[in-house]
């Protein structure tokens, strides 16, 4: 049979769905946008970065003027340089989702060590927190504050270019690698900048981020960021870029190090301490309990991990090139989240470090990245790779997605479902192991690709079978419900059954 025969209408809808997607992927979410100037009521380009940004439903939430849109056809697509479809998406998007309503009163603040912040979201230690007028920008658009780009008394001196990025098939960012190290602005420019910022944003969170490299360096800079007036201080035990020796990762990986450090710090300052911890290293929860054991009240984690994203076929020569050369990286974005989610839930089901503060990052680019770091105990998150690629404007999205959860899951507070996912996360060995969970096709939406079946037969139990008409079925005398052909299927048509098999 031809495969273009294949059940035709459903083939065509899903056409549709896909050419929809595929209009929303084009949107490059531009700076000013020439779709939203053409009106006054409805802003195409914040509706569609709503819904790039998995936040579909809040999304409709972001149309003033509904009639407009139903009834008039939107003319914005003449303007927009890649002539994306904007009309049909949003028309979709009014018959597909609802309106949520009373997101006012709903109660986002929270806490991290004891500071309250006005929502759960920070932006981490980098080059997004380097500046005044970019930290200003940042607070006046709706972010509860900022950890400064770590202060140091080292002369910073670094390279061009700094960045290289693996990136999916819409352009975005998979993964993003940087070779930068800390502040190049003096210890006295940043006493400025963090007294300049309390001063304007008193109900802001300032973190100060600190890093020296001895005992002497690491309690001036405590003294100097506590009388600057900085909330809380954060320890850089953690950048992977330093060089160097006995300083960043390298305190990280080192427990003594870490308690000494941290002592230091606590004996030189009253204000809540965060220690930064790094990925580079097998089992987190060692450093993290000796920063306790030091006197910190929290830890923040995770920081990048070292890597090269990838080597240039003509050069031969690791991204990014510096005159010919490279250097291994801190690398950041969608990718780490997997990595980060692990580290925050091993320290938060450990019974030394149950009573600690954490403050999650890596990877955090929706609300839902940032909801599960707070369902693994964070009661705060961190941001920067995703604030460099769309910028500080995503903090839109972040609150009003967190929002819509809390409403429809009828969390009062952020505090009612920090850390109920825990006990969730248990060892292997106790997971249940005596039943099989089968895959259920839905074969209204299955288009007959054959991807299930390929994937089970070449990587899996052989346990799909596949007929001249194009349509797959399990062999329930091989299946072990692995679910690889659930993951596979471009069309999400295979679920799960509705109850578990007791293993023959």
């Amino acid at each position: 049979m031809d495969f273009k025969e294949f059940n035709n209408e459903e083939l065509s809808n899903k056409n549709k769905e896909l050419s929809n997607k595929m209009e929303i992927h084009k949107c490059v979410c531009c700076h000013d946008a020439p779709c939203s100037r053409m009106y006054k009521n409805i802003n195409p380009e914040r509706i569609i970065r709503a819904i790039k940004f998995d936040n579909k439903k809040g999304a409709r939430n972001c149309i003033q003027d509904e009639e407009n849109c139903l009834e008039k056809n939107l003319t914005c697509n003449e303007k927009c340089p890649l002539n994306v479809d904007i009309d049909t998406i949003i028309k979709n998007l009014l018959s597909e989702v609802d309106r949520i309503d009373n997101l006012e009163d709903i109660d986002v603040s929270t806490e991290v060590c004891g500071v309250k912040l006005e929502n759960p979201f920070l932006l981490s230690s980098s080059i997004v927190g380097s500046r005044y007028e970019m930290c200003k920008r940042a607070m006046e658009l709706g972010w509860a504050g900022i950890a400064t780009k770590t202060i140091c008394m080292m002369p910073i001196h670094e390279s061009s270019p700094r960045f290289s990025a693996m990136k999916d098939w819409d352009r975005a960012f998979l993964g993003f690698k940087n070779i930068e190290q800390l502040s190049e602005y003096s210890v006295e420019e940043n006493m400025k900048m963090i007294k300049r910022l309390k001063k304007e944003f008193p109900s802001k969170v300032i973190i100060a981020s600190i890093m020296g490299r001895d005992e002497k360096e690491w309690e001036y800079l405590t003294k100097e960021v506590t009388q600057a007036g900085a909330d809380l201080i954060e320890l850089n035990f953690s950048c992977p870029n330093m060089k160097h020796k006995g300083t960043g990762s390298d305190v990280g990986q080192n427990p003594d190090l870490v308690e000494k450090y941290t002592r230091i710090v606590r004996n030189n300052t009253n204000i809540p301490i965060l220690a930064k911890m790094t990925p580079n290293i097998t089992d987190m929860r060692e450093p993290a309990i000796a920063a306790k054991k030091g006197g910190a009240d929290g830890i923040a984690a995770i920081n990048t991990i070292k890597s090269i994203t990838g080597i240039d076929m003509d050069s031969l020569v690791p991204e990014p090139q510096v005159n010919g050369k490279s250097a291994l990286g801190g690398y950041s974005s969608k990718a780490v989240k997997p990595i980060a989610l692990r580290f925050i839930a091993e320290m938060a089901n450990c019974k030394d470090l149950n009573d600690i503060y954490y403050s999650g990052m890596g990877g955090i680019y929706t609300w839902k990245d940032a909801v599960e770091f707070m369902l693994l105990g964070c009661t705060s998150v961190q941001v920067t790779t995703s604030v460099m690629e769309y910028g500080y404007r995503i903090i839109d999205d972040l609150l009003l997605g967190l929002k819509i959860f809390m409403r429809e899951k009828n969390y009062n507070n952020v505090r009612d479902f920090v850390g109920i996912s825990k006990p969730n996360v248990i060892n292997n060995d106790e997971l249940e192991k005596d039943t099989v969970e089968f895959p259920k096709f839905n074969y209204e939406k299955c288009i007959g690709c054959g991807r299930c079946y390929i994937s089970c037969r070449d990587g899996g139990h052989e346990a799909i079978k596949f007929d001249e008409k194009r349509k797959p079925t399990i062999d329930g005398s091989k299946c072990v419900g692995c679910q690889l052909c659930r993951l596979v299927c471009p069309q999400s048509a295979i679920g799960i059954s509705s109850k578990r098999v007791k293993k023959s």
